[in-house]
C-alpha cells in the first residue's frame, strides 16, 4: 500500500531539485535500510506511486524514505 508524502517533504524535494543540492537519503529497500547520496533529478509517478529519480537514474519510492537530508519523515 502506498502512503502519500507530506507537503513539507514535497517542498524539501522541490528545493533540492531546483537548487541542485547534494542530498543524503535513508530509505527502506525490501528488508533492509539503505543510504544513498546524490542529486535529486526529478519526481515521477509509476503506477500511482511517487518516486524520486536521482542523477544516476536510481529510483526511490517516496513513501519508503526514512530521512532526507537529516529530516526524518517516518519512524522505523
Amino acid at each position: 500500500m502506498y502512503n502519500p508524502i507530506s507537503c513539507e517533504f514535497f517542498d524539501q524535494l522541490d528545493v533540492a531539485i531546483k537548487r541542485k543540492i547534494p542530498s543524503t537519503i535513508i530509505y527502506f529497500n525490501e528488508e533492509e535500510i539503505l543510504t544513498v547520496k546524490g542529486l535529486v533529478h526529478t519526481l515521477i509517478v509509476i503506477k500511482g506511486k511517487e518516486y524520486l529519480l536521482l542523477d544516476n537514474k536510481q529510483q526511490i519510492r517516496l513513501d519508503l524514505v526514512i530521512s532526507f537530508n537529516g529530516k526524518k519523515y517516518i519512524e522505523i
